[in-house]
Protein backbone atom coordinates (compact mmCIF):
# COMPACT_ATOMS: atom_id res chain seq x y z
CA UNK A 1 0.00 0.00 0.00
CA UNK A 2 1.70 3.04 -1.50
CA UNK A 3 1.42 6.91 -0.29
CA UNK A 4 -1.10 7.55 -2.99
CA UNK A 5 -4.08 8.64 -4.76
CA UNK A 6 -5.95 5.76 -6.93
CA UNK A 7 -8.92 6.60 -9.14
CA UNK A 8 -11.06 3.69 -10.03
CA UNK A 9 -14.06 3.69 -11.81
CA UNK A 10 -16.63 0.24 -11.58
CA UNK A 11 -19.90 -0.01 -13.31
CA UNK A 12 -22.16 -2.24 -11.74
CA UNK A 13 -25.00 -3.59 -13.40
CA UNK A 14 -27.61 -4.26 -10.46
CA UNK A 15 -31.39 -5.62 -11.84
CA UNK A 16 -33.86 -4.74 -8.53
CA UNK A 17 -36.64 -7.74 -8.07
CA UNK A 18 -39.66 -5.77 -8.88
CA UNK A 19 -42.17 -6.57 -6.79
CA UNK A 20 -46.01 -5.10 -5.91
CA UNK A 21 -45.72 -3.84 -2.28
CA UNK A 22 -48.06 -1.42 -0.30
CA UNK A 23 -45.65 1.17 0.05
CA UNK A 24 -47.58 2.92 2.40
CA UNK A 25 -47.52 -0.42 5.35
CA UNK A 26 -44.50 1.42 7.40
CA UNK A 27 -44.11 -0.58 10.82
CA UNK A 28 -41.51 1.80 12.55
CA UNK A 29 -41.70 3.72 15.88
CA UNK A 30 -43.27 7.25 14.70
CA UNK A 31 -41.81 10.03 16.88
CA UNK A 32 -42.57 13.49 17.10
CA UNK A 33 -39.97 16.22 15.99
CA UNK A 34 -38.53 16.67 19.04
CA UNK A 35 -38.02 12.97 20.44
CA UNK A 36 -36.77 12.48 16.53
CA UNK A 37 -33.83 15.52 17.39
CA UNK A 38 -33.34 14.11 21.27
CA UNK A 39 -32.64 10.71 19.38
CA UNK A 40 -30.23 11.88 17.39
CA UNK A 41 -31.47 11.73 13.94
CA UNK A 42 -28.20 12.11 11.97
CA UNK A 43 -26.71 8.67 14.25
CA UNK A 44 -27.21 5.78 12.31
CA UNK A 45 -29.57 4.18 14.57
CA UNK A 46 -32.17 2.17 13.20
CA UNK A 47 -35.85 1.24 15.25
CA UNK A 48 -38.80 -1.29 14.75
CA UNK A 49 -38.20 -3.85 11.83
CA UNK A 50 -36.05 -1.00 9.87
CA UNK A 51 -32.66 -3.44 9.98
CA UNK A 52 -34.62 -5.75 7.93
CA UNK A 53 -35.59 -2.95 5.60
CA UNK A 54 -31.53 -1.78 5.48
CA UNK A 55 -30.93 -5.42 4.24
CA UNK A 56 -33.74 -5.42 1.81
CA UNK A 57 -33.52 -2.04 0.23
CA UNK A 58 -30.00 -0.24 0.60
CA UNK A 59 -27.78 -3.33 0.82
CA UNK A 60 -28.34 -4.57 -2.74
CA UNK A 61 -28.53 -0.68 -4.46
CA UNK A 62 -26.63 1.47 -2.67
CA UNK A 63 -23.72 -0.29 0.11
CA UNK A 64 -23.87 -3.94 -1.37
CA UNK A 65 -21.81 -2.99 -4.58
CA UNK A 66 -19.00 -1.78 -3.25
CA UNK A 67 -18.36 -4.78 -1.11
CA UNK A 68 -15.85 -6.80 -3.71
CA UNK A 69 -13.87 -3.45 -3.95
CA UNK A 70 -13.17 -2.72 -0.36
CA UNK A 71 -11.97 -6.08 0.28
CA UNK A 72 -9.70 -6.33 -3.12
CA UNK A 73 -7.80 -2.98 -1.77
CA UNK A 74 -7.72 -5.19 1.50
CA UNK A 75 -5.82 -7.67 -0.02
CA UNK A 76 -7.69 -10.21 1.82
CA UNK A 77 -5.52 -13.78 2.24
CA UNK A 78 -6.69 -16.84 3.22
CA UNK A 79 -5.79 -17.98 6.95
CA UNK A 80 -6.27 -13.88 7.54
CA UNK A 81 -8.11 -12.71 11.10
CA UNK A 82 -10.41 -9.67 10.02
CA UNK A 83 -12.36 -7.34 12.20
CA UNK A 84 -15.58 -5.35 10.20
CA UNK A 85 -16.45 -2.46 12.18
CA UNK A 86 -19.97 -0.94 11.75
CA UNK A 87 -20.72 -4.04 10.08
CA UNK A 88 -24.54 -3.35 10.03
CA UNK A 89 -26.58 -6.79 8.55
CA UNK A 90 -23.36 -8.11 8.02
CA UNK A 91 -22.43 -7.72 4.08
CA UNK A 92 -18.69 -7.16 4.50
CA UNK A 93 -18.31 -9.41 6.82
CA UNK A 94 -20.19 -12.16 4.53
CA UNK A 95 -18.28 -11.73 1.45
CA UNK A 96 -14.73 -11.56 3.52
CA UNK A 97 -15.61 -14.69 5.12
CA UNK A 98 -15.65 -16.48 1.95
CA UNK A 99 -11.94 -14.44 0.92
CA UNK A 100 -10.15 -15.96 3.97
CA UNK A 101 -11.47 -19.17 3.96
CA UNK A 102 -9.79 -21.59 4.53
CA UNK A 103 -8.57 -21.36 7.54
CA UNK A 104 -9.54 -17.24 8.44
CA UNK A 105 -11.75 -15.83 10.79
CA UNK A 106 -14.19 -12.97 10.83
CA UNK A 107 -15.81 -11.16 13.25
CA UNK A 108 -18.59 -8.27 12.94
CA UNK A 109 -19.45 -5.31 15.47
CA UNK A 110 -22.00 -3.27 15.68
CA UNK A 111 -23.67 -0.58 17.95
CA UNK A 112 -26.98 -1.97 16.66
CA UNK A 113 -28.48 -5.25 18.30
CA UNK A 114 -30.95 -5.46 15.24
CA UNK A 115 -28.86 -5.18 12.82
CA UNK A 116 -26.72 -7.52 14.46
CA UNK A 117 -30.33 -9.63 14.63
CA UNK A 118 -30.79 -9.24 11.01
CA UNK A 119 -26.90 -10.58 10.24
CA UNK A 120 -27.42 -13.74 12.39
CA UNK A 121 -30.23 -14.57 10.74
CA UNK A 122 -28.38 -14.93 6.84
CA UNK A 123 -27.28 -17.91 6.23
CA UNK A 124 -23.59 -18.48 5.53
CA UNK A 125 -22.06 -21.43 2.82
CA UNK A 126 -21.15 -24.43 4.63
CA UNK A 127 -18.37 -24.05 6.00
CA UNK A 128 -18.28 -20.43 6.73
CA UNK A 129 -18.77 -18.65 10.15
CA UNK A 130 -18.91 -15.33 11.26
CA UNK A 131 -18.91 -14.24 15.23
CA UNK A 132 -21.28 -11.31 15.03
CA UNK A 133 -20.34 -8.94 18.24
CA UNK A 134 -22.41 -6.07 19.91
CA UNK A 135 -20.29 -3.45 20.48
CA UNK A 136 -19.11 0.38 20.23
CA UNK A 137 -16.10 0.87 17.87
CA UNK A 138 -15.22 3.83 20.74
CA UNK A 139 -14.26 0.49 22.95
CA UNK A 140 -13.54 -2.85 21.08
CA UNK A 141 -14.14 -5.67 22.96
CA UNK A 142 -11.28 -7.34 21.69
CA UNK A 143 -7.79 -7.82 22.99
CA UNK A 144 -4.79 -6.14 21.20
CA UNK A 145 -2.96 -7.78 18.34
CA UNK A 146 -6.32 -9.83 17.80
CA UNK A 147 -6.60 -9.35 13.58
CA UNK A 148 -4.68 -9.08 10.41
CA UNK A 149 -7.03 -6.53 8.95
CA UNK A 150 -9.63 -4.44 10.28
CA UNK A 151 -12.43 -3.10 7.82
CA UNK A 152 -15.12 -0.38 7.94
CA UNK A 153 -17.51 0.40 4.96
CA UNK A 154 -19.57 3.65 5.80
CA UNK A 155 -18.72 3.79 9.66
CA UNK A 156 -16.00 6.31 10.36
CA UNK A 157 -18.01 9.06 9.36
CA UNK A 158 -20.94 8.54 11.69
CA UNK A 159 -18.66 8.04 15.12
CA UNK A 160 -18.67 10.66 17.15
CA UNK A 161 -14.98 10.12 18.06
CA UNK A 162 -12.80 9.46 14.85
CA UNK A 163 -9.49 9.60 15.80
CA UNK A 164 -11.00 6.98 18.95
CA UNK A 165 -12.26 5.17 17.09
CA UNK A 166 -9.15 4.91 14.68
CA UNK A 167 -6.97 3.98 17.40
CA UNK A 168 -8.87 1.40 18.16
CA UNK A 169 -8.63 -0.42 15.63
CA UNK A 170 -5.26 -0.42 15.17
CA UNK A 171 -5.15 -1.29 18.76
CA UNK A 172 -6.04 -4.52 17.80
CA UNK A 173 -4.54 -5.15 14.78
CA UNK A 174 -1.23 -6.98 14.79
CA UNK A 175 1.89 -4.99 13.95
CA UNK A 176 1.94 -4.94 10.12
CA UNK A 177 -1.93 -5.20 9.87
CA UNK A 178 -4.19 -3.62 7.50
CA UNK A 179 -7.34 -1.03 7.76
CA UNK A 180 -8.98 -0.47 4.86
CA UNK A 181 -12.31 2.32 5.39
CA UNK A 182 -14.34 3.70 2.58
CA UNK A 183 -16.57 7.15 2.99
CA UNK A 184 -18.72 8.48 0.24
CA UNK A 185 -17.03 11.97 -1.15
CA UNK A 186 -20.48 13.40 -1.07
CA UNK A 187 -24.32 13.34 -2.25
CA UNK A 188 -24.60 11.35 -5.22
CA UNK A 189 -27.77 13.20 -8.14
CA UNK A 190 -29.97 10.98 -6.34
CA UNK A 191 -29.05 11.83 -2.59
CA UNK A 192 -29.60 15.55 -3.40
CA UNK A 193 -32.63 14.72 -4.83
CA UNK A 194 -33.68 12.72 -1.47
CA UNK A 195 -32.42 15.51 0.85
CA UNK A 196 -33.86 18.31 -1.29
CA UNK A 197 -37.13 16.46 -1.30
CA UNK A 198 -37.13 16.04 2.23
CA UNK A 199 -36.35 19.81 2.73
CA UNK A 200 -39.35 20.98 0.53
CA UNK A 201 -42.14 18.36 1.43
CA UNK A 202 -41.38 16.47 4.62
CA UNK A 203 -39.17 18.82 7.30
CA UNK A 204 -35.58 20.68 7.66
CA UNK A 205 -35.11 18.00 10.50
CA UNK A 206 -35.51 15.15 8.12
CA UNK A 207 -33.42 16.55 5.45
CA UNK A 208 -30.86 17.67 8.19
CA UNK A 209 -30.30 13.88 8.90
CA UNK A 210 -29.29 12.85 6.10
CA UNK A 211 -25.99 15.31 5.84
CA UNK A 212 -24.10 12.52 8.37
CA UNK A 213 -23.46 10.28 5.45
CA UNK A 214 -21.50 12.29 3.78
CA UNK A 215 -19.92 14.31 6.22
CA UNK A 216 -16.16 13.20 5.56
CA UNK A 217 -16.22 13.90 2.04
CA UNK A 218 -12.58 15.53 1.85
CA UNK A 219 -9.44 12.90 0.68
CA UNK A 220 -6.79 14.65 2.31
CA UNK A 221 -8.84 15.03 6.13
CA UNK A 222 -9.46 11.12 5.92
CA UNK A 223 -5.70 10.60 5.04
CA UNK A 224 -4.73 12.88 8.29
CA UNK A 225 -7.04 10.92 10.36
CA UNK A 226 -5.29 7.73 9.93
CA UNK A 227 -1.94 9.20 9.96
CA UNK A 228 -2.54 11.47 13.20
CA UNK A 229 -3.60 7.47 14.93
CA UNK A 230 -0.59 6.08 14.18
CA UNK A 231 -1.02 4.13 10.48
CA UNK A 232 1.47 4.52 7.88
CA UNK A 233 1.95 3.95 4.33
CA UNK A 234 -1.70 5.68 4.28
CA UNK A 235 -3.32 5.77 0.72
CA UNK A 236 -6.58 7.03 -0.46
CA UNK A 237 -8.87 5.42 -3.54
CA UNK A 238 -11.39 7.23 -5.22
CA UNK A 239 -13.35 4.90 -6.40
CA UNK A 240 -16.48 5.49 -8.65
CA UNK A 241 -19.13 3.37 -9.67
CA UNK A 242 -22.27 3.91 -11.73
CA UNK A 243 -25.19 2.30 -9.37
CA UNK A 244 -28.60 0.75 -10.48
CA UNK A 245 -31.54 1.35 -8.82
CA UNK A 246 -35.11 0.88 -8.82
CA UNK A 247 -37.81 3.40 -9.99
CA UNK A 248 -38.23 6.14 -7.19
CA UNK A 249 -42.15 5.74 -7.49
CA UNK A 250 -40.62 1.62 -6.43
CA UNK A 251 -37.47 2.73 -4.61
CA UNK A 252 -37.51 6.33 -2.71
CA UNK A 253 -40.14 5.32 0.35
CA UNK A 254 -38.91 1.48 1.08
CA UNK A 255 -35.20 2.98 0.93
CA UNK A 256 -36.04 5.67 3.26
CA UNK A 257 -38.24 3.37 5.25
CA UNK A 258 -34.87 1.65 6.40
CA UNK A 259 -33.24 4.74 7.42
CA UNK A 260 -33.45 6.95 10.75
CA UNK A 261 -35.02 9.40 9.20
CA UNK A 262 -37.76 6.88 8.23
CA UNK A 263 -40.19 7.71 11.92
CA UNK A 264 -40.76 11.82 10.30
CA UNK A 265 -41.24 10.43 6.74
CA UNK A 266 -44.39 7.92 8.42
CA UNK A 267 -45.26 10.32 10.73
CA UNK A 268 -45.78 13.13 7.30
CA UNK A 269 -49.39 13.12 5.31
CA UNK A 270 -49.55 10.81 2.50
CA UNK A 271 -50.08 13.49 0.34
CA UNK A 272 -46.49 15.12 1.38
CA UNK A 273 -44.83 11.46 0.63
CA UNK A 274 -46.28 11.26 -2.63
CA UNK A 275 -44.74 14.82 -3.37
CA UNK A 276 -41.44 13.43 -2.20
CA UNK A 277 -41.38 11.02 -4.60
CA UNK A 278 -42.73 13.04 -7.25
CA UNK A 279 -39.57 15.37 -6.51
CA UNK A 280 -37.17 12.89 -6.36
CA UNK A 281 -38.74 12.08 -10.22
CA UNK A 282 -38.54 14.94 -11.44
CA UNK A 283 -34.79 15.66 -10.78
CA UNK A 284 -33.40 12.40 -11.43
CA UNK A 285 -34.85 12.09 -14.84
CA UNK A 286 -31.57 12.20 -16.48
CA UNK A 287 -30.70 9.43 -15.01
CA UNK A 288 -33.38 7.23 -16.76
CA UNK A 289 -31.81 4.29 -18.04
CA UNK A 290 -33.78 1.26 -18.46
CA UNK A 291 -36.19 -0.12 -15.89
CA UNK A 292 -34.62 2.39 -13.36
CA UNK A 293 -31.78 4.56 -12.63
CA UNK A 294 -27.85 4.97 -13.24
CA UNK A 295 -26.38 7.13 -10.91
CA UNK A 296 -23.15 8.13 -10.83
CA UNK A 297 -21.37 7.92 -7.00
CA UNK A 298 -18.25 8.04 -5.57
CA UNK A 299 -16.35 6.92 -2.35
CA UNK A 300 -12.83 7.35 -1.08
CA UNK A 301 -11.43 4.00 0.50
CA UNK A 302 -8.57 4.93 2.70
CA UNK A 303 -5.83 2.03 3.50
CA UNK A 304 -3.35 1.77 5.84
CA UNK A 305 -0.19 0.20 8.41
CA UNK A 306 -0.36 -0.42 11.26
CA UNK A 307 3.24 -0.04 13.10
CA UNK A 308 4.66 -1.75 16.11
CA UNK A 309 4.92 0.66 18.76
Amino acid sequence: MRNARANLEIVIDLEGVREEQDIRDWKVTVKSADEAETAGLTRFQLQGDAAERYERWPVPFIVGPWVPGLLDLAELRPGERVLDVATGTGVVARLAARRVAPGGGVSGLDLNEGMLNVARRLQLPPGLTVDWRHGSALALPFPDRSFDVVLCQQGLQFFPERQKALREMRRVLVPGGRAALSVWTGASPYFMAQREGLARHISSEAAASTTAAFSLPDDAELRGLLEAAGYRHVSVHNVRMTLRLPPPDEFVLQHLSAMPVAGLVAAASEESRARLVAYVKENTRAYVDGYGLAVPQEVNVATGISMAE
